[in-house]
């Protein structure tokens, strides 16, 4: 298992280009935009962290991250560092559902729907139960 920090902060190029703000992560080539500058910090932090918690959650690498003074930037271009909080979407992502097709007998599903069964919420209780997960 890959060692994974708490926060992350990474350089991020932005440049006005004409109604909005375009950003670029040079380290992890990828990129966002926003209407104007608040909008752009924003999206930037949210790509970001989702960014790096894909590269976790498919157990890759996460990229040291380059000095923002050391990035090269052109006219027009500025540097912000962005900082990725985990903890926080971590937990938003691996409690975040996810849809499962299940497969019933006709008749077990006739009796579930008429007696107003909630089958995600069977389906959560029965799996905890099986691996003995108590919440």
């Amino acid at each position: 298992m890959l060692f994974m920090k708490d926060k992350y902060t990474f350089p991020a190029v932005f440049e006005r280009e004409e109604n909005q703000y375009c950003v670029n992560f040079p380290d992890l080539g990828c990129a966002t935009f926003g209407d104007n500058l608040d909008e752009a910090m924003y999206m930037a932090k949210d790509l970001l962290e989702g960014y790096l918690w894909g590269l976790e959650d498919e157990g890759e690498k996460i990229p040291a991250a380059t000095n923002p003074e050391d990035v090269k930037v052109t006219k027009g271009q500025f540097v912000v560092p962005i900082t990725a909080h985990m903890v926080d979407i971590r937990n938003e992502m691996m409690n975040k559902s996810v849809n499962k097709n299940v497969t019933l007998p006709r008749w077990l599903n006739k009796i579930a729907e008429e007696n107003k069964i909630n089958f995600s919420q069977v389906l959560q209780s029965a799996i905890k139960e099986r691996l003995n997960i108590r919440n």
